[in-house]
């Protein structure tokens, strides 16, 4: 093995000082710094920066594009376990706020002669926002730049029947094939759906809700979807099942469905429609759904601010993944979803927090894919791989803190009379 070149003058002297402040701060994991030298627990994950220029870029431009860029080719990393190893580990043993009081802010004044050497000495990483990042709303090139990375990619991390949306765990188990088949059930109970019935699915993915409502509740049912691979997968799937007289899939908007259907459930599609959006999305629901009919509306959201416009800033980590991995996508909250129902005329009957199933969904689906990295890498790429990677860990962590929420709605266009709902919801957990 050949060693590592000894660290230059400037990289000796920011090593020192980033071990310093490491020390000082103590972030609850430990870090290793491209001299070697590790700083905290010796052992367990730790952080590893692999070169000095990377903090020295970071900290004369210190933007989310060039933090995931070191972290997709690598400069940046975790080793000795996973990102949720290190994110477990650091807990709650971060110090406060106020540790930054005792750094030696003259000492970090003098490092930026080094720091500003330094700054090019490497070879400079940046990720690339999506297709129309930015907008309100996905896309359809925005939808097939997150879908349509690979069937195959997808495949080595979600369940067999490929649900890339929040599972239902009757217990804390980690079985992702019978949470995610239990989830479809829940589904199709909550909508109480009957043989005969012409069933929409808007946002159809790779077809296992239309597949499990045909096959085990005889209904008709029809999808959409914007992802061409979603769409060859799907349709395949349906032939494989033998439903093609059952089930159709298009490859087109919601925005162009015609007729009239009897049930109708959008899982996981919701956050790419966009808040400008909202009403043409309601009113065209509506004018799909028969009086009565029931309409199943499953969709990830934020805890509500004090007003819209500190709720739209979002934080950081949010406008990053609106940038980078859900291009257009946006969150609502869920008191803005129930008002903008009842304004298009649908009467509520049930909402259901999900936020815990979907913290142990994206925990299994970073498992997953951590365990299955080298196939990802050959399928996807290293880069994307570990983008990925980062975004189902840190959507795992959001879920299981509190910070992101997913509610299930349940309503009835509005109409006049019995809502025709049994009198109790035991129906659903018999």
């Amino acid at each position: 093995m050949t060693p590592s070149p000894a660290p230059s003058a400037d990289e000796a002297r920011v090593a020192a000082a980033i071990g310093d402040l490491v020390r000082t701060l103590d972030p609850g994991f430990p870090v290793v710094l491209w001299t070697g030298e590790r700083i905290g627990a010796p052992d367990g994950p730790a952080l590893l920066v692999r070169r000095a220029d990377a903090v020295a870029r970071l900290a004369f431009s210190p933007r989310v594009e060039t933090l995931l860029g070191f972290w997709m080719d690598g400069t940046i990393d975790v080793v000795g376990g996973s990102f949720l190893d290190l994110a477990g580990q650091r807990g709650a043993r971060a110090k406060a706020k106020g540790a930054w009081k005792k750094l030696d802010k003259r000492r970090l004044v003098t490092l930026l002669p080094s720091l500003w050497r330094l700054r090019k000495s490497g070879p400079a990483a940046t990720a690339e926002a999506g297709a129309d990042a930015g907008a309100s709303g996905s896309t359809k090139q925005a939808i097939q730049y997150h879908y349509d990375v690979s069937n195959r990619f997808y495949e080595l991390f979600l369940d067999r029947r490929m649900v890339y949306s929040c599972a239902y765990f009757d217990g804390w188990h980690d079985d992702i094939d019978k949470a995610q088949e239990d989830k479809l059930e829940m589904i199709c109970r909550k909508l109480r759906l009957q043989p005969g019935e012409r069933f929409l699915d808007i946002g159809c993915g790779w077809g296992a809700l239309l597949i499990h409502a045909a096959s085990r509740h005889g209904v008709t049912g029809h999808g959409v979807t914007l992802s061409k691979a979603q769409f060859d997968l799907a349709t395949r799937r349906v032939r494989e099942a033998g439903l093609e007289d059952r089930i159709t899939i298009e490859l087109k908007p919601y925005q162009e469905l015609t007729g009239t259907f009897d049930k109708i459930a959008s899982i996981g599609m919701f956050e790419h429609v966009g808040f400008r959006n909202h009403d043409a999305y309601f009113g065209a629901v509506r004018k799909l759904l028969r009086p009565r009919g029931l309409y199943l509306h499953h969709t990830i959201a934020r805890p509500a601010k004090r007003d819209l416009e500190t709720f739209h800033k979002g934080s950081r980590e949010y406008r990053a993944i609106t940038r980078f991995i859900f291009p257009g996508g946006e969150l609502d909250y869920i008191g803005h979803s129930l008002q903008k129902l009842e304004a298009h005329r649908f009467e509520v009957h049930d909402v259901e927090n999900w936020r815990e199933h979907y913290g142990r969904t994206c925990r299994i689906w970073a498992e997953r894919l951590e365990a299955n990295f080298e196939a990802a890498a050959t399928e996807a790429g290293a880069p994307v791989t570990r983008l990925w990677l980062l975004y189902l860990a840190g959507c795992a962590l959001a879920f299981e803190r509190g910070t992101v929420m997913i509610n299930q709605t349940l309503v009835s266009k509005r109409d006049k009379g019995p809502s025709g709902l049994p009198p109790t919801r035991a129906d659903l957990y018999a």
